[in-house]
Order: C-alpha cells, then structure tokens, then sequence
C-alpha cells in the first residue's frame, strides 16, 4: 500500500513547522487515501496556520481548458483562504503573494511527461522562495506511469518555454518531489527544500498497482490510462489532427477527416508499435480541433505497458500522418503556452531538428539512436535525486 507525502508527515517536521505561516500550491486532485483534501489534512495539525492557497493551470478545481485559458485570483468557499492563480497575470509568485507565509507546501500531481506544465510551477515556486528566502516543503506522489521507463530527446535550450524550463525527456521517469530536487541541486536553484517521501511506492509500479484513488488533475486527464499514452499523443497538440479532446477519451483518440485508415494502416511500420494496437475509430470531438466533423482514427489500447513506447508509437504516427497527407496536414500557429514565435511543435518536441528529420524520413528507430547518448546521461544526471528502489 503507497502512503502519499500528504499522510506522511513526520513528528519532526510538524514541531519545525509550528506556529509558521504557510501556504500550500494544489488543485482539485491534491487528496490523500480518503479523499480528504490536502488543504483540511494540514488544517487539522494543531498549531498549523494556512494563510493561503496557490492554484496551478486549469485552476484550483481543474475546471478551466489548455492553453491559455488563464484563472483570476479568488476565495476558496470552503475555508475563506486566498486563492492565487499562477495561471493568469502572473505564472510565478510575487514577492506579495510570498509575504503573507513563511513555508510553500507543493503537493500536486504530475503525470510523468516533460511537457505537463504543474512541474514548472513548482520550479517558478521554487525560485521565488530562493529570492525571498522561504522554505518549500514538497509532498511527494506516485508518477502515475512509472519511475522505470525514461523515453525520448532531451529538450534543448533553445526551445525553453512553459513545457520545457528544463533538458528533460518526454518521459523523465521521476516523481514530483524527486525532480524537485533535480530542478533545486541539479539546475541550481538553491531553495530551501525538503520533501516529504511516500511509503510503499515503488519505482516499477504503475498507478493502478498503489491501490490510492485516481482523482483527474487536468480536464482531460481522466485515468491513469490517459496519463500512459500522453508522453507520445500529447505531440498532436502541435498539429491540425485532433487529439481527442472534446470526447470522452482525450489522447487515447486521434484522428483527422482526411486520415484514410487503410493507407495509414499499411504505410505504418509494426516495428515500432511494441505493446500497443492502434484501433481504427471514427469519432466527433464537441469541441476543440474539427469540433462537430467526423474525424477517422485510432484509439490507442495498450496491451503491455511494460514494453510500449508512448514517445516511439506517436512519433511513427506522426511521420506516417505527414508523408502521406502533406498538403492537408497542419502544424498549429503560435501562441502556445505563451511561446508567440516559435512552432509550438518544436516547443513539444523540445527540438527542431527532430522535427525536421521526422518530415525527411528518418526512421523512428534510427532517431532513438541518435538521442541514446544524451538520454542516457540524464539517466545519470537523475541517479542522486531518485528517492525509491524498484
């Protein structure tokens, strides 16, 4: 059985903490076992005083849609407490919204992908604490796909934005308090950081294997299955194929009207689809990409998780998608996560030349090749931050 951070907390960091003014960086989805909300677990510790609440992308109760749908400041109805959007005006904390608090408790969920923007909220959170000298206490959960698998390119420098702050791969393998101390030692932040470990969770579990409750963090991440497939289907942002937003099945769905199956089918090289059936579909997103138009795809059903590339499958996809429909094919315009000139493409896949070599042909597999080297000294780079054995 995981025990999460948030029911984890140790005598010795209640007692450092009493009588401290703090603030706590959640959303909807931050509950323990019971689905007890973190911000009434920590109001119930004697002596414990939460002055003020922080609010990531899509807002305190996940409610708002992706990019750029920005949240105001507001009241949490329930305890009367502030509610500071770091999705609107401001995506990091002023030092004003810091003067009211002493200690930032984070506890979010992440889903394991470098593009998931909570992860760089918490890095912005952590570096306004090192400016105003405030503690941040992480409180640890499970990456819901694993601490394992580590999949893809390295975001280069060039294509820094709110999906990318840091050269991670798409899949980076490590959970929320553990890059929290990658982001503070490893790319120098220097905050004052602890973080508070789980129980019970190890590095080959997935999920589903925690018995803890799947609460959506993001609007269209509704199970942990979404959160499998997202590392690969999340690149279809970047383009004119609908990723299945506006359906019940968000990023499991993808598909376009002018996708013709059967081509695709057979162009599409089996090699690269290991642990995985793509499912020929037909299905009509309500809203977001070709809204209200019968779109003709696949759904993504993975049958071992333990051998499926999410990052390798969509890529394949991709290249198929492109040599096939290049004249009715799109990449989306900026802005993308405010990023107002470069492809938003290139700000997923953290790296133009990728892009490039996709649309020459360059075989998935040769690519993994090509980014083996770099991947495998993150894997390196990541060894001192990782908190759990397998």
């Amino acid at each position: 059985m995981t025990v999460l951070g948030i029911d984890n907390l140790t005598d010795d960091i209640l007692t450092s903490l009493k009588d401290l003014r703090c603030g706590l960086l959640c959303n909807q989805a931050s509950v323990n076992r019971e689905f007890v909300h973190s911000r009434f677990v920590l109001s119930e510790i004697p002596s414990f005083r939460l002055k003020c609440i922080f609010s990531p992308q899509h807002g305190f109760a996940a409610e708002k849609q992706d990019n750029m749908i920005e949240s105001d400041h507001g009241v949490d109805r329930e305890t009367g407490l502030t509610i500071y959007s770091l999705y609107g005006q401001h995506r990091r904390p002023t030092a004003e919204m810091f003067d009211d608090i002493d200690v930032l408790f984070i506890d979010l969920n992440d889903v394991g992908t470098r593009v998931y923007t909570f992860i760089y909220t918490m890095a912005y959170c952590l570096q306004a604490a090192t400016e105003s000298g405030k503690k941040v206490i992480v409180l640890d959960r499970p990456n819901p796909i694993g601490g394992l698998a580590v999949e893809g390119n390295l975001l280069k420098k060039e294509f820094t934005s709110f999906v990318g702050l840091y050269p991670l791969p798409m899949r980076h393998g490590m959970t929320i308090g553990e890059l929290a101390l990658l982001f503070n030692d490893g790319f120098n932040i220097g905050a004052d950081l602890e973080v508070v470990r789980m129980a019970g969770w190890r590095r080959s579990m997935y999920f589903e294997q925690t018995g803890l409750p799947w609460v959506f963090p993001s609007p269209n991440m509704p199970t942990p299955t979404t959160a499998l497939v997202y590392p690969g289907q999340v690149i279809w942002e970047g383009t004119n194929v609908s990723e299945g937003r506006g359906t019940t099945l968000p990023f499991e769905l993808v598909g376009a009207p002018y996708w013709e199956i059967e081509r695709i089918q057979h162009l599409l090289s089996k090699d690269v689809l290991d642990g995985c059936l793509l499912r020929p579909v037909l299905f009509e997103p309500t809203s977001g990409k070709w809204a209200g138009r019968t779109c003709r795809g696949f759904q993504v059903h993975v049958l071992d998780r333990h051998v499926f590339k999410p990052y390798r499958t969509s890529l394949a996809l991709y290249q198929t998608v492109f040599s096939l429909y290049n004249e009715e094919f799109g990449y989306k315009k900026p802005p993308y996560e405010y990023e107002f000139e470069m492809l938003p493409m290139d700000l997923i896949l953290g790296n133009r030349s990728l892009r490039k070599q996709i649309e020459a042909g360059v075989p998935i597999t040769e690519l993994e090749q090509q980014w083996q080297p770099e991947l495998e000294q993150f894997i390196e780079k990541r060894k001192p931050y990782l908190l759990y054995e397998e």
